[in-house]
């Protein structure tokens, strides 16, 4: 595997969460409204998330997610050991950014959250969230015209803040490293595990969803 890939998922993920908690730690600094904040959130991620999949998909296919990396080995698309080096790239990627973005802020680079998120709602809602998004990729993905993919993604996870009850993570790095920053888009790390689970079982979810869909043509 070309070195290049690599870090095409290493510098997008990272870029992604530091704009999901870089964006977080802005908001909270202009408002105190809850809404407006989630709102500008939504909108940061939804425009870096189509600037980085348009920029870095003819390099790595701009997954920045170990989930999209997951459903792209089962369809034979990346070999066992391309998924975890991809997976690594994405994780450390994902850490590096939240603490870049800590640090900005001026906040220590590595923090505790203590935001709990947990519950039967929330763990559906990230069901709901990563399978749309595997749908989405596939779906749109397999279209003449692929180059829709990252308004596509971008729009889904873009909606998917404000109609999900767990206000759309689906993507198990940047839930792992969002563990180490105590801010607006923090997770408490004992949370982490049910909402990776509930993101792959989403994940598994979108794509049978998408295969049956497929095969109905």
């Amino acid at each position: 595997m070309k070195i290049n890939k690599l870090i095409a998922e290493f510098v997008g993920t990272g870029v992604l969460a530091a704009t999901v908690v870089g964006s977080g730690i802005m908001a909270t600094s202009l408002t105190k409204d809850v809404a407006l904040q989630l709102l500008i959130v939504a909108i940061a991620t939804v425009f870096i998330l189509a600037v980085l999949i348009q920029m870095l998909a003819p390099i790595s296919g701009a997954h920045f997610n170990p989930a999209v990396s997951l459903v792209d080995f089962l369809n034979k698309g990346l070999s066992a050991k391309k998924l975890v080096l991809y997976v690594i790239a994405q994780v450390f990627g994902g850490v590096l950014g939240v603490i870049t973005a800590n640090a900005m802020f001026e906040l220590p680079g590595i923090q505790a959250s203590a935001h709990a998120r947990s519950g039967a709602g929330l763990w559906l809602g990230e069901v709901v969230a990563t399978a749309g998004l595997i749908l989405v990729i596939q779906l749109v993905g397999a279209q003449k015209s692929g180059k829709y993919i990252p308004f596509a993604v971008a729009g889904w996870i873009g909606a998917a803040y404000f109609f999900t009850s767990s206000t759309s993570f689906a993507n198990p790095a940047v839930t792992f490293a969002r563990a180490f920053s105590d801010t607006f888009a923090g997770i408490e790390l004992s949370s982490v595990p049910a909402f990776i689970l509930a993101q792959l079982i989403g994940a598994g979810v979108g794509l049978l969803l998408a295969r049956s869909l497929k095969s109905g043509k």
